[in-house]
């Protein structure tokens, strides 16, 4: 499993990342809060997703076998809307937007989420 404090990664998502890595390169997720598959993580090759200013470097993810980390981005308006939750991408069957890398493969990424608790050390008030 790929861990990180805010972001982690199924065994099965885990999986797909390396077969992805191994098709077409270093990867990248961006998370935003748009419509349709808005709320589904979109996965791009590095650098092809263009971020800014209105975007947060959330996680630098580090999957068995992939050899470079796999950056976790999200839009600053998703942020303030998921900032006090630990998410977690997962895979399931069936076909998400068709600009995420794992489209083709008749799987789509997801974000599983819950609160953050002190054990993830992050304050339970709400407070940054």
């Amino acid at each position: 499993m790929g861990t990180g404090t805010r972001v982690e990664v199924t065994p099965a998502a885990a999986e797909v990342l390396r077969s992805l890595r191994g098709r077409h390169g270093p990867l990248m997720f961006h998370q935003s809060g748009g419509c349709c598959d808005g709320s589904a993580p979109m996965c791009y090759l590095e650098g092809e997703f263009r971020t800014g200013a209105s975007d947060i470097l959330l996680e630098e993810l580090h999957i068995d076998g992939v050899a470079e980390p796999v950056s976790f981005w999200m839009s600053t308006a998703q942020y303030e809307t998921w900032k006090h939750t630990h998410l977690t991408v997962d895979v399931v069957p069936g076909r998400g937007s068709g600009f995420s890398l794992e489209a083709p493969d008749g799987v789509r990424f997801l974000i599983r989420s819950r609160l953050l608790t002190p054990s993830d050390g992050q304050p339970q008030n709400g407070s940054d």
